[in-house]
């Protein structure tokens, strides 16, 4: 039921003409149109207000004060992060002993005794194989490289960088496992493959191999890393004997360098800057001096891994026993 004032308002509105009620409801649309244009008003005034006070505070800036418009800087958290030790250049060994001592020019270098016709002839079937494969591989290199010996040398010295890592390898974890020491030769194999590795740091500033001769390069030396570390767990007195003949071979093929200098098929360039502080040669160093300084390394290489090789063969492994120690120094197995 409905109460008597609601009646009486809808009997008012059903009186009401029908062009009154028309009237009516235009002046409601046109009053929201007007809110909404005055609120869009608004809003840009507000944004007129904001830019105008941003212009104001750039204008306000003290000359010569410098604006930061890009991101902020960032703080190498790296470098803050890195523990002193790590700061200090550790710069590579050379091999021989008394490097150190002076300048080392053409003179003393062609005076070391480096044994350049020494050979270890072969006296059991694992040596004449050794012996057999390292000459094997030597041929294709022939061919390849021919007179080409900057090239020549980088592939030799990516294969001869190897052995010594892989024996190194091996060696400390079987020294883990087994819970002794090594006998001493992880340091020396360790110091020899940074000393092949220098070699080749030398010939990449002297000679620039192109793309596809380091594609072959690194080839080459994928696959021997492979089948010599595979030698080594089964046979290590064999594979220092195979690294005893290859650097015999490397000897042949410095000599054969340097013949090619004195003959004038290749330019005697000054020596690299990293050749000169490795071997601590005189300032005016060429080509050659680098040549002779890293055939007599490769000489050194040679005797002591066929030495390596016979200690095997005479069960004498450890070095201990023959080691030269100091007065007041304790003697310790490592």
């Amino acid at each position: 039921m409905l109460t008597p004032s609601t009646q009486s308002l809808l009997l008012r509105h059903a009186s009401r003409p029908a062009a009154s009620y028309s009237a009516a409801c235009l002046r409601q649309a046109i009053g929201g149109t007007q809110t909404r244009a005055f609120g869009i008003k608004t809003t840009l005034r507000v944004q007129e207000y904001i830019s105008k006070a941003i212009k104001n505070d750039k204008d306000k800036t003290p000359h010569g004060e410098m604006q930061v418009t890009g991101p902020k800087p960032v703080v190498d958290t790296v470098f803050a992060s890195m523990p002193p030790e790590l700061r200090v250049p550790m710069f590579p060994e050379p091999i021989r002993d008394g490097i150190k001592d002076h300048k080392w020019g053409t003179d003393d270098l062609e005076a070391l005794d480096i044994g350049l016709t020494k050979h270890r002839i072969p006296d059991r079937i694992s040596d004449k194989i050794a012996l057999w494969a390292v000459k094997s591989a030597r041929r294709p290199t022939d061919i390849f490289f021919r007179n080409k010996y900057l090239h020549r040398s980088v592939m030799l010295e990516v294969v001869a960088a190897v052995p010594g890592m892989v024996g190194a390898l091996i060696r400390h974890i079987r020294s883990l496992q087994g819970m002794r020491h090594d006998g001493g030769w992880i340091g020396h194999l360790l110091h020899e493959a940074e000393n092949e590795r220098m070699h080749l740091m030398t010939w990449m500033e002297v000679g620039k191999p192109v793309l596809w001769e380091r594609a072959l390069i690194a080839t080459v030396q994928t696959g021997f890393f492979a089948v010599f570390s595979l030698l080594y767990m089964v046979s290590p007195r064999t594979a220092h004997r195979v690294v005893g003949y290859l650097e015999e071979e490397a000897v042949t093929s410095y000599t054969h360098f340097i013949k090619e200098i004195d003959e004038g098929r290749i330019e005697n360039v000054p020596a690299p800057d990293v050749a000169i502080a490795y071997w601590n040669l005189e300032p005016n160093s060429t080509l050659r001096d680098v040549v002779l300084a890293v055939r007599a390394d490769e000489a050194l290489h040679r005797d002591t891994n066929h030495h390596f090789s016979d200690r095997i063969e005479a069960r004498r492994e450890s070095l201990f026993e023959d080691l030269e120690h100091s007065e007041g120094k304790p003697r310790i197995k490592y």
